[in-house]
């Protein structure tokens, strides 16, 4: 777990640093939404919202068991019920002070550059950190140290997240306004997409239908990017 944590510390560290290089790029006017319309109060709600997702999701995993029949309670944490966590903890948070513009374009590299990062944490973490795959015959099949040969899910996640970056960063550099505002909910989307690909290969226990916790989560996370993507805007790009 030593790894795990050295990676986690790495990546909050890389998602900082992407974090205040994007705040000095963002446009003038989308840099000031989130200047003006914020305050403590905002990172309380978010902070609260994604440490509470983070945990409830990941324990209500892990509780659900493994393929492995592995047994005994266990405190889990997630970062797909962090970010779903967050998200719900923001848009309570803008409920109550009468916010309708979108305030995520400051976390979308941030994010994006954490995951990229975290994920290679959890995969050298092992059997132990639980986001490994299921056994597999491709010639790219990882032994995590149990004989199998398995999916590097977590490979995979990071190389998605990796496209993502390399696609909005453009967007970014050349100051697409349309693209940046509908940055986080684009960035939500494809997280949603991809992870609930990558969730197939994984030995979770299913709920129902084939599909396992988090692949209903993922579908509520799309669902609502979807519908804040198809919002109308004002003029100057704000949700109306």
């Amino acid at each position: 777990m030593l790894v795990h944590t050295l990676f986690d510390l790495l990546a909050w560290g890389c998602a900082i640093g992407a974090g205040v290089l994007v705040r000095f790029r963002l446009p003038g006017d989308a840099a000031n939404h989130f200047d003006h319309d914020l305050h403590p109060g905002y990172f309380f709600y978010l902070g609260i919202g994604a440490i509470l997702g983070a945990f409830l999701f990941g324990t209500l995993n892990l509780q659900a068991g493994v393929a492995w029949n592995w047994q005994g309670f266990r405190l889990g944490h997630s970062s797909a019920g962090a970010i779903a966590g967050g998200i719900m903890g923001v848009e309570l948070y803008k409920w109550l002070h009468d916010i309708r513009i979108s305030t995520g374009a400051i976390f979308v590299v941030p994010l994006a550059v954490g995951l990229v990062v975290g994920r290679l944490g959890c995969f050298f973490a092992g059997l132990d950190d639980f986001t490994f795959g299921v056994a597999t015959d491709m010639p790219w099949g990882y032994d995590f140290g149990d004989g199998l040969h398995r999916h590097p899910v977590q490979l995979y996640e990071s190389a998605s997240m990796l496209l993502f970056l390399l696609m909005f960063i453009p967007a970014l550099i050349y100051r697409r306004m349309l693209m940046l505002r509908l940055g986080f909910y684009l960035f939500v989307l494809w997280y949603a997409l991809q992870r609930f690909c990558w969730e197939f290969l994984k030995p979770y226990a299913e709920l129902a239908f084939g599909l396992n916790l988090f692949h209903y989560l993922m579908i509520l996370l799309a669902i609502h990017a979807l519908w804040m993507i198809r919002q109308p805007r004002s003029p100057n790009g704000d949700s109306a």
